[in-house]
């Protein structure tokens, strides 16, 4: 490849291998390699053409114009978002979702659009990002797709600021190029015999508790779960449910004694009626005194009789605004689940208590529920539920309709000349 230097080996003049015969200028200058088609084949006009670029460089440079974004910068952007986000969404999303979107700007975003002028973000510049951020992974593993996937909705968030703003006119299209549709799975559920293994293990966990303490814990778990299976309440729906929000009326169409929750959680407040199978369980949880320390229990003869002769201790039902699940028994039941080998599924994911509403909702669409009214009960769509969960239940599909058979035609047979018509005169 033949090169010429000039102005002191300041710029070099190189013709590229590709059977181009333009001649093209480089230099490295504040940190930077650049370079530059001259456009012309040649020499003495390429070499005329360099030095007007390089002096241009140092121009820019000496007026601080030189890689100086025209218009604002995506800190700029950046900065507007975060300061009316958190304020424009108030109650209606988490605090953590907005510090999760804070810490995708800090950590990620800005150190690599920060400088940026907001009008050079394109689907290239964000195509580029993905591409950093899988190969400068400060642990080595490239990041999930989810992770990546929340990254780019809050690049999309702050354009949608310098949209708004007139800092640019259209929003770019960051969907991932090259995107395939994703394999569609089944959310971890308990399957009928596994969720059967599940409450009959926790009923067992009840009897052999050794303590009050841990009586108390383990009836709670076993409820909570019976509660659950029952309803389909998220977690978080179930974390904030208090007494008060819990009906228990008679069903008019089924004639059954069932449970009317208010229920207050992701999808804001929303109503729920339970299977009737749940109406037990929560009449034992409202039956059931708080617990409280007993403190340590008396073993003299003289202990004993002065506890004996104390006036026994009225006990301390829920009031309507306590919580209906007041603790976390989570390792509780983690340790439950590993104990009977149902902390995976088939797939290899991971039981939650997410799994128990996964359950209610394949249980209540095997016994042939309605999608929409199912949907409805649930607080969610049915696009959801036929996508995570109807395309994965053998009940969905309608063999009848699906094995049709149309009857067979007899072949044609050739006319005889006795059933041949006569011609008529």
């Amino acid at each position: 490849m033949p090169t010429h230097s000039i102005l002191g080996g300041k710029v070099k003049l190189y013709r590229r291998d590709d059977g181009s015969e333009n001649w093209f200028c480089s230099t490295f200058f504040q940190g930077k390699n650049r370079r530059k088609s001259t456009k012309t084949d040649s020499l003495s006009h390429a070499q005329e053409i360099a030095e007007d670029w390089f002096l241009e460089l140092r121009g820019k440079d000496r007026a601080g114009l030189l890689d100086r974004p025209s218009g604002p910068t995506f800190n700029q952007a950046a900065d507007a978002f975060e300061a009316e986000y958190e304020v424009s969404t108030n109650g209606e999303r988490s605090p953590r979702w907005v510090a999760e979107h804070k810490a995708h700007l800090r950590n990620h975003l800005r150190p690599f659009f920060g400088k940026k002028g907001v009008k050079e973000i394109t689907a290239d510049t964000a195509q580029a990002y993905r591409v950093h951020r899988k190969q400068t992974s400060i642990t080595g593993k490239a990041p999930a797709r989810n992770t990546l996937d929340n990254e780019i909705i809050t690049l999309r968030l702050v354009m949608k600021v310098a949209v708004r703003k007139g800092w640019i006119t259209g929003l770019p299209d960051f969907s991932a190029p090259y995107k395939r549709q994703m394999k569609v799975v089944r959310r971890p559920w308990f399957t009928p015999e596994e969720y059967k293994s599940l409450y009959t293990a926790t009923r067992e966990q009840v009897r052999s508790a050794k303590s009050e303490r841990s009586r108390y814990e383990n009836e709670q778990l076993h409820d909570y779960i019976l509660f659950m299976a029952n309803t389909g309440l998220r977690p978080d729906e179930a974390k904030h449910l208090e007494h008060r929000d819990i009906k228990m009326v008679k069903d008019e169409t089924t004639d059954e004694l069932i449970l009317l929750i208010e229920v207050r959680g992701k999808r804001g407040a929303g109503y729920c009626k339970s299977r009737t199978e749940a109406v037990k369980p929560y009449q034992r949880l409202l039956n059931r005194p708080k617990w409280s320390p007993q403190g340590r229990k008396p073993r003299s003869k003289k202990a004993i009789a002065a506890a004996a002769a104390l006036p026994p201790v009225k006990a301390d039902l829920p009031k309507p605004t306590d919580k209906v699940f007041p603790g976390n028994h989570i390792k509780l039941f983690n340790r439950i689940l590993t104990a009977k080998n149902l902390k995976f599924d088939r797939d290899g994911k991971p039981h939650t208590f997410y799994s128990l509403r996964h359950y209610y909702i394949c249980q209540r669409l095997m016994e042939g529920a309605d999608v929409y009214q199912l949907a409805k009960n649930c607080r969610t769509s049915v696009e959801m539920i036929q996508k995570h969960y109807a395309v994965h239940i053998a009940n969905m599909l309608d063999a009848a309709a699906i094995n049709v058979k149309r009857p067979r035609r007899r072949a044609p047979t050739a006319l005889t000349k006795k059933d041949r018509p006569r011609k008529t005169h």
